[in-house]
């Protein structure tokens, strides 16, 4: 399948003092950006750095990344699978339409979930798959813009494998449909069949999201709205000579966070031609150099006002809202609904959510807040620990404590300036040709 695609891959931990390089050169196609971003970030390595051209035919990027503990990749093992991960995917782009429904697989049952998000909505739908004996062995719930969505991967409980039988399949898509429209969403909540094949699970979720409008901004009395200001991820576009859109975005950082940007732009149809990523303690910057897939530039207001709030969307989705718990304990069914209802019982509302199982044990993460979308007090969580176990439920991180970022002017072409006049890669000064 790959004979007739070039990829060449290099690492190279002698480049940079505190980061290891990875250069990709490849025949250029689209997706191919998004793809290579997405091994790198399955393989939870952070980009500190990037440097993106792909002009004509031809794709090279630079790439800094350390692991989880900031360090260079050392491993000679992890390092021939990096390159050949992405030398493998940079050869294949799947492709996949915008459903969302119930898709059996093999080894388990993937569920897509959309709807308006409430208070005890992940509670709701966890109470139903245990009554219908599911068992959840992993997913990632999302909520951004009074939104939410869900991907689930369920067992049969007495089985331990996927649910195939149709009747039984419906009843499960009738059942969280009901829980997911509640009395008063004005949109429609999605549990349609989903189609073949099998996507990225992150990527998909940003992909229902999307689909679900979440980027128009909703408030909602006596619920805190995202702050203003500097909390806020800052997008700017503007087009030089007639030949591209210029995106520069400045926000917090975070793990990744270039994933998600680079996902929304490809999804959106448009194509980075040049780029450049820089990330400090605090904050991302980030400036590509774009067009749509027809070769235009952004050419109307209506169009610049949606990219930059799909992309402040994009940023969004997965900030770390609240306080996060993390919960480690032996699996069992019922165990998420009984969780989930424990929460809800102490007016917790769960924001965002990553389960997931592997050899009878549960390890999931939580972000919290209260209701109102404030910090919740530490006495409600004392007493939810009490009741689940001081050593299974830890508290790990409370975001809404995180400094601001400071307020600063944007200029566009900040990094690149006159750079892509000549427009090739030998213009970028870090990187070295190759012999």
């Amino acid at each position: 399948m790959y004979a007739y695609f070039c990829c060449r891959v290099v690492i190279d931990n002698n480049a940079c003092e505190d980061a290891t390089v990875i250069q990709v050169d490849s025949v250029n196609k689209h997706g191919i950006l998004l793809e290579v971003v997405q091994v790198l970030t399955d393989m939870n390595l952070t980009i500190t750095k990037a440097y993106i051209s792909s002009d004509g035919g031809w794709f090279m990027d630079v790439f800094n990344v350390v692991d989880n503990d900031g360090n260079k990749i050392r491993d000679k093992e992890v390092m021939d699978y990096i390159q050949s991960r992405i030398e493998t995917s940079a050869g294949f782009v799947p492709s996949r339409r915008g459903s969302v429904g119930v898709m059996p697989a093999e080894e388990h049952t993937s569920i897509e979930l959309a709807g308006t998000d409430r208070p005890g909505l992940l509670s709701e739908v966890c109470a139903v798959l245990a009554d219908l004996h599911c068992n959840v062995v992993n997913a990632e719930i999302w909520t951004h813009n009074a939104r939410a969505a869900a991907v689930v991967h369920v067992t049969d409980d007495s089985m331990g494998c996927a649910i195939s039988d149709p009747k039984r399949l419906s009843l499960i898509k009738e059942l969280l449909c009901n829980v997911l429209k509640g009395s008063d969403d004005l949109k429609t909540a999605k549990t349609t069949l989903s189609a073949p094949g099998v996507m990225h699970r992150e990527r998909r979720l940003h992909q229902i999201m999307f689909a679900d409008r979440d980027y128009e901004r909703v408030e909602k009395a006596g619920v805190r709205a995202v702050e203003e200001g500097s909390s806020r991820p800052q997008v700017t576009l503007l087009n030089i000579e007639k030949d591209y859109t210029v995106v520069t975005m400045r926000s917090k950082d975070r793990p990744k966070l270039l994933f998600d940007i680079v996902c929304t732009l490809t999804d959106m149809q448009y194509v980075v031609f040049h780029g450049m990523v820089n990330t400090g303690r605090i904050e991302a910057y980030q400036e590509f150099y774009i067009r749509h897939v027809d070769g235009l530039p952004i050419s109307s207001e209506a169009e610049r006002v949606r990219v930059i709030q799909c992309l402040e969307a994009a940023i969004e989705r997965r900030a770390s809202e609240g306080l996060e718990l993390e919960l480690c304990t032996d699996d069992r069914l019922g165990l998420l609904s009984d969780i989930t209802r424990i929460f809800r019982e102490n007016s917790l509302c769960i924001r965002r959510a990553l389960i997931s199982t592997k050899g009878g044990k549960a390890k999931d993460t939580f972000y919290v807040t209260d209701v109102t979308g404030n910090p919740v007090d530490p006495k409600i969580i004392d007493s939810i620990r009490a009741q689940i176990g001081h050593t299974a439920l830890q508290v790990k991180c409370n975001s809404s404590l995180a400094p601001k970022l400071p307020h600063q002017e944007t200029t566009m072409g900040h990094f690149f300036g006159n750079l892509f006049k000549a427009r090739t890669f030998q213009n970028f000064k870090l990187i070295r040709s190759y012999s």
